[in-house]
């Protein structure tokens, strides 16, 4: 006897990108297709669920035989919109800590953390969202810790997801939370998507602060981008600030968020992804041509800011492989 579907619902909420809401939809019905005769699998039921200004938000589309029960997990799709200045109906919050409280696992795409964010569920937790939202959410939520280098962070009853087309990758960690790895493994392989292990660092490029309002940081940092960050001597540094080194590293690990060293070696990485992507030319050599010269050092540098060696990088990345 096969058992009772397990619904996933998904709340459209305005300005919810419809291509995300189909999407997911699509993934999940995909993994009902590869249950076939297993009985021991319980197929997943999708609804949409319609939020309104002064009730709580309502089912849509799809049918569940006991509409009362709570959904097994809720998802918040990414927009398009800024979600700063996304409308959020107070009965929509309240609804969603609610469902939580009475063990929904609440997930979130891209922005939809914001929303997630606002219900103050995320509270105390390691969430992430879009790397370019970094600033803003870190600014509006700063109980939460932003982890915005990692595609999805899986905190057991709340699960975020970064980029907007890392619904992907959320709807495979549900298929695979409630159907089985094999079940995931068969739904990606038909729909040709990675299955989960990404991150969202590969994709992210190193986009310095500059609005921070120190003028002699932002002289150093103007500096360093001139010279590809292959001078990262405190001395030199501090002396382009015209402060003491001590005071220098004080005010641009406050102002950047990096040490100068790490700051030097950002920059050094993002050419070498550049290289990487643009040119044949040997790994040794790039590794030489932004400032290493020593090619295992560099690869374990790489490795820690990417988090994919230079050459898997490549492989992935490459213009000349396209």
């Amino acid at each position: 006897m096969s058992k009772k579907p397990l619904e996933i619902g998904l709340l459209l909420y305005s300005g919810a990108q419809q291509a995300a809401v189909l999407g997911i939809t699509d993934l999940l019905q995909t993994a009902n297709r590869m249950i076939k005769a297993d009985t021991a699998v319980a197929p997943l039921a999708i609804t949409h669920w319609q939020p309104y200004q002064q009730v709580p938000p309502k089912r849509v589309y799809g049918e569940m035989a006991d509409s009362a029960r709570t959904p097994a997990a809720i998802i918040l799709p990414p927009t398009l919109n800024n979600p700063v200045n996304l409308p959020i109906p107070t009965p929509m919050v309240d609804w969603l800590s609610q469902c939580h409280q009475q063990g929904a696992v609440i997930c979130s795409v891209c922005a939809g953390a914001f929303i997630l964010a606002r219900t103050g569920i995320l509270h105390g937790r390691t969430a992430t969202t879009h790397w370019m939202y970094t600033e803003t959410v870190e600014s509006l939520y700063p109980e939460v810790s932003w982890a915005t280098e990692r595609l999805i962070v899986d905190d057991g009853d709340v699960i975020t997801a970064g980029g907007a087309m890392s619904w992907t990758d959320l709807g495979l960690r549900l298929v695979e939370r409630f159907m089985g790895a094999r079940i995931m493994l068969d739904t990606a392989r038909t729909l040709l998507i990675d299955p989960p292990g990404r991150e969202q660092r590969y994709y992210r490029p190193f986009s310095p602060r500059l609005n921070h309002g120190d003028n002699a940081i932002l002289t150093v940092q103007h500096w360093l981008q001139s010279t590809d960050g292959k001078e990262s001597s405190v001395a030199v540094l501090a002396a382009k600030a015209g402060l003491e080194k001590r005071t220098f590293l004080r005010r641009f690990q406050r102002a950047t968020g990096l040490t100068s060293t790490d700051y030097c070696q950002h920059i050094r990485v993002s050419k070498a992804q550049d290289a990487l992507q643009l040119s044949r030319a040997p790994i040794e050599t790039i590794a030489w041509n932004v400032g290493y010269k020593d090619p295992a050092s560099f690869r374990k540098i790489f490795t820690r800011i990417v988090g994919l060696g230079p050459g898997e990088y490549r492989k992935r990345f490459s213009a000349q492989a396209h």
